[in-house]
């Protein structure tokens, strides 16, 4: 292989939706056998041009070469065919099918009508084998952990001969240990030749793992640099165009009374089966107690039982000393109760609604917004223009569709509505998820706000890395239960990482 020979070249790719210039003339190229990462923040273009290289969008004029020959991009099966490879964050496995399933699936056999499946899992084993991947190729997908079924993705990919993989937000639901292990592979295949593009929010991890690191911003390459050239705060400052903090400022706060107590919950599903055992867990004024732990243990529904939004089978939730197990949203969101959802779109906003609208849902039967069963239009107005000032969401103004706003934008919408009820206690779930660094920025300073007003602060959130910076103390959780509470300044993170796979259980820091 010749050093720093490229395989992918793209050339004033520009791509244009209603209104909005996506991609502006990018120019971006991708060596053989090199890890290039790709920054920026929401709405910078990164989704946009990487959709138009897996063959999802067609851009409006531009280049794209592969291997020094112009090429046109018709479709993901086409991308496919042509050695590129994307793995989404959101896994494109089925879940009641077999490893082995998952892998040839879609693939047309080489003698049909013949299955040959007996050779094709030799193939599909010994690739397995290749990179040390212990996953038994008949268990269901369902079956596995986050970290496998990405390994079975990446197998999945190379088995189709990829030999440009792209990864998107790889290590959003990992554990430590799976992003180790990750990164392993990762470079393993770099050796091989096969090059890469990693899509991260996380700094820490593209100064790690990447060769290259090209920064997007507004639809447009700002600048690429070897990874070697960069450090922290110059790659924050690329992507967002100004200076930006990478240090939580939380100062010193004595915790109060305890504000939202849970004695040993416990919650099935609706096949029955145990997805909470037995959950204590207290929360005081003025503290931040976060939840860590892999997607899929038990988070959304600890959140559902909180929120009202489910029942939970036994126990007890406490609320400013009330029960509330059992009543509905509406009546625990009168318990000086706010809640920001995990997923802001199906849960915490209605996207044909304006801003106004969506800003005063909880409220819009008040006297300060309501006379005699009329809307007080001008007072709404009012009120959301200043909560556009105070919580800085980007738009032109309040009568605005939440749908025409950036990810972080609309996550900014929704906290603005329920911060600005001063609430007590606080539920925030997966407080940044997908967003940029700069949304992150203004999001946590907000978190910690409102812990320095008094309000007790429940965080769930599988970014260990940020629920380790946010809270006062972190409880574990695996499998529908708490399986330690710690000290997140003074644990070791593989520590954490162990528990939240379930190896090691641990139980300090302070009470639950």
């Amino acid at each position: 292989m010749i050093k720093n020979e490229c395989l992918l070249e793209t050339r004033n790719i520009t791509k244009r939706f209603p209104g909005v210039l996506a991609n502006n003339n990018i120019c971006l190229k991708i060596n053989k056998g090199e890890i290039h990462a790709l920054l920026g923040e929401n709405g910078a273009g990164k989704s946009t041009l990487m959709n138009v290289l897996y063959g999802l969008y067609q851009p409006q004029s531009g280049q794209i070469m592969l291997d020094g020959c112009e090429v046109c991009i018709e479709s993901p099966k086409h991308a496919l065919e042509l050695g590129i490879g994307m793995i989404h964050q959101n896994f494109m496995l089925i879940p009641n099918l077999t490893v082995l399933e998952n892998v040839i699936l879609g693939l047309p056999s080489k003698k049909p009508p013949f299955l040959q499946l007996e050779q094709v899992r030799a193939e599909v084993k010994q690739l397995f084998e290749q990179y040390n991947f212990e996953i038994r190729l008949d268990d269901k997908i369902r079956d596995l952990s986050v970290g496998e079924q990405q390994r079975v993705e990446i197998i999945k990919a190379l088995y189709r001969k990829t030999n440009l993989l792209i990864l998107d937000e790889p290590t959003a639901v990992l554990t430590p240990q799976e992003t180790v292990e990750l990164f392993r592979v990762l470079k393993e295949l770099k050796a091989k030749g096969n090059s890469i593009i990693f899509i991260s929010h996380k700094i820490e991890e593209v100064l790690e793992i990447s060769d290259r690191i090209t920064i997007l911003r507004d639809g447009e390459v700002i600048d690429t640099f070897p990874t070697a050239n960069a450090t922290r705060e110059t790659l924050a400052k690329l992507m967002v165009g100004r200076e930006i903090s990478l240090k939580l400022d939380k100062p010193a706060k004595e915790p109060g009374e305890i504000c939202l107590e849970i004695l040993n919950v416990n919650m099935k599903d609706a096949s029955g089966r145990q997805v909470l055992n037995d959950v204590c867990l207290a929360v005081r004024s003025g503290e931040i107690v976060g939840i860590a732990g892999v997607d899929g243990n038990g988070q959304d529904e600890l959140a559902f039982a909180l929120s009202g939004l489910a029942k939970a089978a036994s126990g007890s939730i406490r609320m400013n000393g009330v029960e509330v197990c059992g009543l509905k949203p509406q009546q625990v969101l009168e318990k000086e109760f706010a809640h920001i959802p995990a997923n802001r779109i199906r849960d915490g906003m209605v996207r044909e609604f304006t801003i106004s609208e969506n800003l005063i849902f909880h409220n819009h039967s008040k006297r300060a917004f309501d006379r005699f069963g009329f809307l007080k239009l001008k007072a709404i107005e009012q009120y959301s223009k200043e909560k556009i000032r105070d919580f800085d969401i980007r738009t032109p103004g309040p009568n605005v569709l939440a749908d025409h706003l950036s990810g972080g934008n609309q996550q900014k919408v929704v906290i603005a509505r329920e911060f600005s009820r001063s609430p007590r206690i606080l539920l925030v779930v997966q407080p940044t998820r997908g967003l940029d660094i700069g949304a992150k920025e203004f999001v946590h300073k907000e978190i910690l706000r409102q812990r320095q007003q008094g309000a007790a602060i429940l965080i769930i959130s599988t970014d260990l890395e940020e629920v380790r910076a946010l809270s006062d103390r972190l409880a574990v959780i695996y499998k529908g239960s708490i399986v330690g509470v710690v000290d997140p300044e003074t644990t070791a993170v593989d520590e954490i990482g162990l528990m939240m796979a379930g190896i090691k259980s641990a139980d300090k820091g302070g009470d639950q």
